[in-house]
């Protein structure tokens, strides 16, 4: 029994210290202004060591999320700068102004100066719950920047514990086999949404957890944890339908739908309040559409074919037509609706005027809970890690650095496939 149970133990250990040295690697190029070959020497190590916990257990994948995250929380955000972007918009509700109509330009503040010049002008796109959370934050800190931005990081990487508690009892309900190691310990969530401190992780936690307390038949709770999930990000809404017709089950769903409906209104009423503020992120959801990052399938037609804005048209009218019919399509309720949702949040992802590398982990949260091959989503999880600059630049347009980033995440693609299951 030892013999068998020695090299196991040597192999998660080794696995677990790879994977806690690259996050370490990561936290120091932060520091030191990205250092890339920090940077990304730390990338491979967390992706060797994430491999390396394909068979591990649930409590050794928990620990091995835990010491690897710790480094991302304390470091700079990677991979992105949004962070003060939060932050200013956190700083323009708490001074009174309305963040859905000033953008950080709008006030001389040491929480606006850090925002990059692309985003000055653009009012918040997010939700009441959030502009609370960031107003909250910035009322405790002041206007110190360095402080402001840890307890920010803090408050991001939280709901990480919310996920990795629900997505094991999802994956029991959906029949899936590696919902914990593809949907928490995967590269994409630690280092994009953890080191980056993205709001998606807030999100997709109250996601997950309220589509688990549907499935689990306490419906009420679980659609008001869902309209949670959309007053922080309004992405989260689009599960919402396909929730509907899991309740329907029980109620019927002309009940179903009205008692949902009152209840995602109360939380947005309540939330919006709290908040100070009022509907107008409605109006500024469109704010990230200047950018034109070829992830977006509409973006990237039009660029290439010299017409953007015709095709992003085209992009919202095949958006609406695949969430109307994966929703019809999901009518039976149960795993079917929640397979629609996700499959729905996917094609959000791929049709939207815009999409970040770290959108994928929308749709990611709800299809952990399956069971399929990983070696595609593990692979293309590791490149959507690899594509961005430390600092937050896309390297979308050096085709020489698209094309080697792919090379290897094809290589962690096959290896993962490759490995037992």
């Amino acid at each position: 029994m030892s013999a068998i149970a020695t090299p196991v133990s040597s192999r998660y250990g080794f696995a677990l210290g790879r994977g806690f040295v690259g996050s370490v690697l990561i936290c120091v190029a932060a520091y030191i202004d990205g250092n890339r070959v920090l940077f990304y020497l730390g990338v491979a190590l967390v992706v060797w060591g994430w491999v390396g916990l394909r068979e591990a257990n649930r409590r050794q994948l928990l620990i091995a999320i835990a010491v690897w995250a710790v480094p991302l929380v304390v470091c700079p955000p990677v991979l992105s700068q949004d962070l003060y972007i939060y932050l200013a918009q956190g700083d323009i509700a708490h001074a009174g102004l309305d963040p859905y109509t000033v953008g950080p330009s709008g006030l001389d503040s040491p929480l606006t100066a850090k925002v990059s010049t692309v985003w000055l002008n653009t009012p918040s796109p997010y939700g009441p719950l959030f502009i609370l959370l960031m107003k909250s934050v910035v009322a405790v800190t002041g206007e110190h920047l360095v402080v402001a931005a840890a307890v920010t990081k803090v408050l991001m990487a939280v709901p990480l514990v919310l996920l990795c508690a629900t997505l094991p009892a999802l994956e029991k309900r959906l029949g899936g086999q590696n919902a914990l190691w593809l949907g928490a310990a995967n590269p994409i969530v630690l280092v994009h949404l953890v080191g980056g401190a993205h709001n998606d992780l807030v999100m997709i936690s109250l996601l997950a957890a309220g589509t688990l307390l549907v499935l689990e038949r306490r419906h009420t709770a679980g659609m008001v944890v869902v309209a949670f999930a959309a007053a922080i990000k309004v992405t989260a809404a689009i599960a919402l339908p396909f929730l509907v017709w899991i309740w329907a089950a029980r109620v019927g769903f002309g009940k179903a739908a009205s008692v949902g409906a009152a209840l995602v209104v109360a939380v947005f009423t309540a939330c919006t309040f709290a908040a100070g503020v009022d509907l107008g992120w409605l109006k500024a959801l469109g704010g990230n559409s200047l950018l034109t990052h070829w992830l977006s399938l509409p973006t990237g037609v039009g660029q290439l074919f010299g017409i953007i804005p015709a095709a992003r048209v085209v992009g919202w009218a095949l958006l609406g037509v695949t969430i109307i019919g994966l929703w019809w399509w999901s009518r039976e309720g149960g795993p079917k609706a929640v397979a629609g949702a996700a499959w729905s949040l996917l094609a959000t992802v791929l049709l939207s005027a815009v999409t970040m590398p770290w959108y994928f982990t929308w749709p990611l949260t709800l299809a952990a809970g399956f069971r399929f091959r990983p070696g595609v989503v593990a692979g293309v999880s590791v490149w959507l890690v690899l594509v961005n600059y430390p600092l937050g630049d896309t390297g979308l347009y050096n085709w020489w650095w698209v094309l080697l980033t792919a090379f290897a995440a094809v290589g962690v693609g096959y290896w993962v496939s490759r490995e037992r299951t």
